[in-house]
C-alpha cells in the first residue's frame, strides 16, 4: 500500500477536552494518571453507552515506563481491559479510565534499557471512523495536513510543536478489536477537539471547537448553558 508523506501543516489539535460526569474526581485521577497536563475536563450530563469511538494512546520508551503509567491508573481507580504484554509490535496494555474513556500505552521496545521515568513521548488521539478515506479528506479539507496513509485503513495527520495531541484515523471496529472492545456504542462520543479549524463536527459525529474559544478555560469548566 502506498504512503503518503507531507509537509508539517499549520492546523492541528490544540486542546482536548472530555467531557466527564464529575470532573473534580476525574481531575485527581488523571492527576495521579500523570496525564492532567495534557487534556482538559468539562462537566457533563451527556450520556454513552459502550464503545464511544476513540482511544488516546500514549506512546513512552520502554516496557518499565508502560507498567509504571498503567499501574498507577489501575491504583486510581481504572479499568484493565487488556493487560500489559508482549506483542510483534512492542508491549502495552489497555485500561478504562472512571469517566469511560479508554487508555492505551504501548511502547515499540520489548526490552527495559533503564527505569520508569514516567515520562510520555507522545500522546495519540485515534479516532474510531467508519471510512478512512472518507474522513481523511474531510480533515484535509479543514486545514490539516496527511503524514502517513496506509489506504483505507489508517490515516494520521501532522501536528505542530504546540499540540498536545497528534490525530491519527483508524477502521472503528478495527479499533475496538485493538482495544478488546465491543465495537457496538451508542450516544455522545464525550469528547470535544480545539483547533484553529473549528468549529465544525466530522462524519463520524465529533465535535470541534475553535482553540479561542477554549483558551482560557481551565481544565474544570462547566458545560456552557
Amino acid at each position: 500500500m502506498a504512503m503518503e508523506n507531507t509537509t508539517a501543516s499549520q492546523t492541528s489539535v490544540a486542546s482536548v477536552t472530555l467531557e466527564v460526569a464529575d470532573p473534580e474526581a476525574a481531575q485527581r485521577f488523571y492527576a495521579a494518571f500523570g496525564v492532567d497536563s495534557r487534556i482538559r475536563l468539562r462537566a457533563s450530563e451527556a450520556h454513552s453507552t459502550g464503545f464511544r469511538g476513540f482511544t488516546l494512546a500514549l506512546t513512552v520508551a520502554r516496557p518499565a515506563i508502560v507498567d509504571g503509567f498503567l499501574g498507577a491508573a489501575v491504583d486510581a481507580g481504572a479499568t484493565v481491559l487488556k493487560p500489559a504484554a508482549k506483542s510483534l509490535w512492542g508491549y502495552g496494555g489497555v485500561v478504562q479510565a472512571p469517566d469511560g474513556t479508554v487508555w492505551k500505552v504501548a511502547t515499540p521496545a520489548k526490552k527495559d534499557t533503564g527505569p520508569d521515568t514516567r515520562e510520555i513521548d507522545e500522546v495519540v488521539l485515534l479516532l474510531g471512523v467508519e471510512d478512512v478515506k472518507a474522513s481523511k479528506q474531510f480533515y484535509v479539507g479543514r486545514g490539516l495536513t496527511v503524514a502517513r496513509s496506509f489506504g483505507g485503513k489508517y490515516a494520521e495527520f501532522a501536528s505542530a510543536e504546540s499540540s498536545p495531541v497528534k490525530l491519527a484515523l483508524y477502521k472503528r471496529r478495527g479499533l475496538a478489536k485493538d482495544l478488546g472492545v465491543p465495537a457496538d456504542g451508542t450516544g455522545s462520543h464525550r469528547i470535544v477537539l480545539g483547533s484553529t479549524a473549528g468549529p465544525f463536527t466530522d462524519p463520524d459525529g465529533f465535535a470541534w471547537e475553535a482553540a479561542a474559544s477554549l483558551a482560557t478555560a481551565p481544565a474544570t469548566a462547566p458545560e456552557p448553558s
